[in-house]
């Protein structure tokens, strides 16, 4: 059954897009994607998915006595090591006193005793798609909006259930969901949103059918646009507006596409997008509000001509070369890096497909730019980028783990922690979280985790949470705690 069907009578058949050749292969190809079997096989995995692991956490209530975790070995995310002797005070969602283990816990207070367990900052992500993550991309291009939230809300749980108590959200209409996590009506992570991934005329995030071009004055949005997931414009006009459109509805930072993608079907790898100008006005939109613009880029052109705009980070980068990483280098622009290998975290794609071609170019490039990241010692972030796959979701710690093929444990734990927090914190203003997160100090919320074993020596304990993450703790409240307190 073909995805679309031409009304045109026999007569006018040949004046009509719909009858050549090249409309017939992408309706085949549509029709493979699109089929009621794929549709229905991929909710039913996303369905399926909310049921593994650990039954769904309820919002707990706040505790009404301070917590003392005491007998711990402590990763406070400052560094890469642990150290003995301390005790960690918890009161009212944050951290109240990082203290010698020997002083006398405060009147009333819970203790936990770790059991030499390791006590750490909650993980952070920073580089997910939550309403995306799980999501089969048939059911993002086809269903309402409300029900990808209700998906995206049992995900946003399943995240923290991981140990990702926050996330920077690259693209997708995640405010509601954030305002929902917020607001104590779900649980889930702390949320720093995009919103919608800017992107010009056939860009990364101009996600239309070719039917749907060219676009009339006054058509409807497409459905990228519909949604909140991608926006396109073009002109420093149409940037300015569409970037504060963003901020209007509550983005912490905006991200744009500067170059070609793996998952976009139309925008070849190679290609640049955006002129220096249009990313200026992104970025003088962005700066007002006190905030930065990132964007997905991936070669030295894409990266080269973001910087020149006033671009603060780059999401990707596997094809930077040197030149690049040394301008990166020398101002200062963040590496966001995600550890994309071609192993069994690759995204599917059918064999000798145009999409395959680019994820196996993109994939041979990922140790280069890490390599580059380090010897210029890139300010890097991490982050898995997971999209439209919910078996893949459930591997975010492997994914963090797998960083040990380029760096130490203690150096993977920090950038996942510390780090990762810094660029957070480069939303300024538009932070919506004015503690500190990504630390273990006084003043900062109280995310923590209490690991059995020491990831500083062994990463791969993040990558197996309901085994090994002993208690999970967001803003003081225990969402999971295998530890009783005395």
């Amino acid at each position: 059954m073909a995805m679309f069907k031409c009304n045109a009578v026999e007569d006018e058949r040949a004046s009509c897009l719909c009858h050549t050749s090249a409309f017939a292969r992408f309706n085949q190809q549509l029709d493979a994607r699109f089929s009621r079997r794929a549709f229905l096989a991929g909710v039913t995995a996303t369905a399926g998915a909310l049921s593994f692991g650990q039954a769904r956490a309820a919002v707990p209530e706040a505790p009404k006595a301070p917590i003392a975790f005491t007998n711990i070995r402590l990763f406070d995310g400052k560094s890469e090591t642990t150290r003995t002797g301390q005790r960690v005070i918890v009161e009212g969602g944050k951290i109240a006193a990082v203290e010698p283990d020997n002083a006398p816990p405060p009147t009333g207070a819970r203790v936990i005793d770790g059991g030499g367990r390791t006590l750490m900052p909650g993980l952070i992500d920073a580089h997910y798609h939550i309403i995306m993550a799980t999501v089969p991309i048939t059911a993002l291009l086809t269903a309402d909006v409300g029900y990808l939230n209700l998906l995206a809300a049992g995900e946003a749980e399943r995240t923290l259930m991981r140990g990702f108590t926050s996330i920077r959200d690259m693209a997708g209409p995640s405010f509601s969901l954030k305002r929902a996590i917020d607001e104590g009506t779900v649980a889930g992570p702390r949320i720093w949103p995009s919103g919608a991934m800017i992107s010009q005329t056939s860009g990364h995030g101009d996600y239309r059918f070719p039917y749907e071009i060219p676009a009339a004055p006054g058509a409807p949005l497409s459905r990228g646009d519909a949604i909140g997931g991608g926006a396109i414009a073009d002109g420093p006009s149409e940037l300015l507006k569409r970037t504060r459109e963003q901020l209007m509805l509550g983005a912490s930072q905006i991200k744009l596409a500067a170059g070609g993608g793996v998952s976009s079907n139309y925008d070849p790898i190679d290609v640049a997008q955006y002129t220096e100008a249009e990313f200026r006005a992104a970025v003088d939109a962005a700066e007002n509000w006190g905030t930065y613009v990132a964007v997905h880029a991936y070669t030295p052109r894409a990266i080269q001509t973001a910087i020149r705009g006033g671009v603060r980070c780059i999401e990707h980068g596997q094809l930077m070369d040197e030149a690049t990483a040394k301008i990166m280098a020398e101002q200062g622009v963040w590496a966001s890096l995600q550890p994309f290998l071609d192993d069994e975290d690759v995204t599917p794609f059918p064999a000798n497909s145009p999409n395959r071609a680019k994820q196996i170019q993109m994939t041979a490039g990922t140790d280069t730019a890490y390599g580059l990241a380090k010897k210029y010692k890139l300010k890097t972030a991490w982050g898995t980028d997971t999209l439209f796959d919910a078996k893949l979701a459930t591997r975010q710690g492997a994914q963090l783990a797998k960083m040990i093929r380029w760096y130490t444990p203690g150096e993977v734990l920090h950038t996942a922690t510390g780090v990762n927090a810094q660029l957070l914190a480069m939303s300024g203003p538009r932070n919506p979280y004015p503690a500190a997160i990504g630390v273990v100090e006084a003043g900062a919320y109280a995310d923590l985790l209490l690991v059995e074993g020491d990831p500083t020596r062994d990463i791969n304990l993040v990558a197996d949470a309901a085994k090994n993450f002993r208690i999970i703790m967001k803003d003081g409240r225990l969402y999971k705690a295998t530890l009783s307190a005395t």
